[in-house]
This record gives structure tokens, sequence and C-alpha cells, in this order.
């Protein structure tokens, strides 16, 4: 029994302590996802052990202490994302739909032919914006149904799993498709006109994971991440970056991009909407995101029933709203994460001036 204590709680500190290490391979990368799973096991396990060893005995204090170590580490990453910490975003006051911005963000994933649960989702909750993830042709035909209502659109089909197609009910003024580190792996900017007549510039993008079939690091993932933080950073535009990132929400890198970014994460404070994946409900993660800048508040954020993809769909309904939200502040960053982010890009190759700048004076300087 006690062989079997030391097995269990060594390998819950190895996954533990793994995500520590900035190495981007995905097995360590890959333990940034598991954190609220593995405080479960460790929750268990710490039940076991203080039920079944003989509590006088060193080793099993030492057994106790490694686990419950682990499960508070773990705890202190995703409790954020629980109804137990302070809000990030301010829950908005105003009502003035001329104001708001709603985006429903839908990996559909490639093979699934069930179009017609994502437009009755469209139908239903009429969302400003629609942005669909690996979108190939067969999608974009399907979904011209939805364009007599959303007439502004930007379409790059693809069959590699990569294919991203916006729809707007809202104006579009300008819009580019770039592929900011990898040749194959797009990503679609856009200066977005509010009914109010403000100007939102919004960031779509969907970088490749790290896994054993795809990139077998996350350089290339944490590198398209960064440089639109960068990007992003220096705007004083209103600005929405939403997509697929490929990973958590409290991740290393993810948060790399909050701190360097400026931008909010809405979610802090409410849930973590897991969206994927849908056919195991044990291992879900927050793989789809939205973050803002100040100028917004929330009105609502959910996550919507499954369409039959891998991915459950995200709505999100702001509020556009810059003295109000004036006093909200994300993550801060210091000089070690500015020094971080650096590494990452020139290790790729790339910088922030790669990244499109819908509406910014000096784009084209």
């Amino acid at each position: 029994m006690l062989s079997v204590f030391v097995i269990c709680t060594v390998v819950t500190v190895i996954a533990t302590l793994l995500p520590l290490s900035r190495h981007p391979h995905w097995i360590v990368r890959g333990m940034d996802f598991p954190r609220l799973q593995i405080a479960i096991i460790a929750l268990l396990l710490l039940i076991a052990q203080s039920i079944l060893l003989d509590v006088t005995a060193p080793i099993s204090w030492g057994l106790i202490l490694a686990t419950l170590f682990c499960l508070i580490w773990q705890l202190t990453w995703i409790l954020p994302y629980t109804r137990m910490w302070r809000s990030e975003v301010k829950t908005a006051k105003d009502a003035n739909p001329q104001h708001q911005l709603s985006i429903l963000t839908s990996n559909v994933l490639t093979p699934n032919r069930n179009a017609d649960a994502l437009i009755e989702l469209v139908n239903k909750h009429q969302p400003d914006v629609l942005v669909t993830l690996e979108s190939d042709k067969w999608w974009e035909k399907q979904l011209e149904v939805l364009e007599q209502a959303m007439p502004h659109s930007v379409k790059c089909p693809l069959d590699n799993l990569y294919g991203m197609h916006v729809y707007s009910r809202l104006t579009i003024d300008e819009h580019e498709v770039s592929y900011l580190v990898e040749k194959e792996v797009p990503s679609i900017h856009i200066l977005l006109r509010l009914r109010s007549g403000d100007k939102v510039r919004v960031h779509f993008v969907h970088p490749a994971p790290p896994s054993p079939t795809e990139n077998p690091e996350s350089a290339e993932r944490d590198a398209e991440l960064v440089i639109v933080a960068r990007s992003v950073a220096q705007s004083e535009q209103p600005v929405i970056v939403t997509g697929d990132l490929n990973d958590v929400a409290w991740s290393a890198t993810t948060r790399l991009f909050r701190k360097v970014s400026g931008l909010l994460d809405p979610r802090v404070g409410r849930g973590m909407f897991n969206t994927f994946h849908v056919g195991f409900p044990f291992l879900r993660w927050p793989l789809d995101h939205l973050f803002h800048s100040t100028h917004f508040t929330i009105h609502s954020i959910e996550r919507l029933p499954s369409i039959e993809s891998d991915h459950f769909p995200l709505f999100t309904r702001l509020q556009f709203a810059p003295q109000s939200g004036a006093e909200q502040q994300g993550l801060s960053s210091d000089e070690n994460h500015h020094q971080w982010a650096k590494e990452i890009t020139e290790q790729q190759g790339v910088n922030e001036l790669d990244v499109p700048q819908p509406g910014e004076p000096n784009k084209f300087l």
C-alpha cells in the first residue's frame, strides 16, 4: 500500500512541477492543461493518504505534505476562473444597443457536417459577429444562408483544419488575412465599426497546438500569441483578440499574453467556460478565448450547446464603455516578462510589426 501511495505522489508532484520549466516541448507545455484534473486527483489522493496511511510515520507525513502542496499549487492557477475570485471585468450597467458588441466563436471541426446546428445558434442568439475556425469550402457554402443578415465577411477556407471565416452584421472597414508565423496557419484582422460609429480593432487567431501530431513544441503557438500581444499593447484603440488559442486560460503562455498585451479576461471571477473536449467531460479545458481592452465591460459570456464539433461555441456580449471600464486592470508585467516575450519571438524570427494594425494611422509606414 505504501509503495502505491509513493508512486502516485511522485507522479502528482512531477505533473505539478513540470510546467515550471519554460521548455516548449509538448509534454512540458501539455501539463499546463489538466490543472483542474490534477487538483481533483491530488484531493482524492490526500483523502486516501489521511485515511489509509500510518500518520505516525515520517514518510506518511512527507507524502501528505507533498500532495497538499500539489493541491494548493494547482488551485492557485485555477481559482481565478471560479466565482470565488473577484471579477476582472465589470458587469455592464449600460444597456444601450448602439454600444454593444456580441461575438460567437465556434471551432466547427472540419469533418463535422452539422452546419444546421451552428446556423440555429446564430439565428437564436443573433451575434453581431460570427467567427468559425477549421471551416473549409463546404462550411463556407453552408453558411451562405447567414449572409443576408450578416452581409460583411472575410473568408479564408482551408482543408488543413485552419480555415477561418468571419461574418458580421456590423461594417468591416478594413480587413486582412495574415500568416503570422506558419505559412499554413492564417489569422484575420479587422477594423469593426459599431452601431455608434466607434471603431474596434479585432484579431481572430488560431495558432497550431503543441502536440506529437502537429508541432512537437509550443514555440510557433507562443510566438503568434506574443507578437499579437506586443502589437495591441501599443494601440490606444479598443481591441479584441478572440479565437481558439490551443492553450488554456491559466497557462504561463496565456498569462504572458495578457501581461504583455494588457488585455482583460472576462472569465476571471466568472467561470472556466471549458470549451474542449465535447466528448470527454472529465477532460475539458478553456481553449476558446476572448480578451479585450479596458474600453469594454461585459453583459454576458456563455458556453453554447454542442454542434457536434469537438469544441463548444463561446458567446460573449460586450458593452463599449470606455469611461466605466477605465479603472479595470488585468495582470501586471515586468521586465522579465518582456524579455521572455522577446526571446520567444526572436526564436521564430517574427515580431509585432508582422501583425496587421487595422485602423492605426501609421499602418502603411
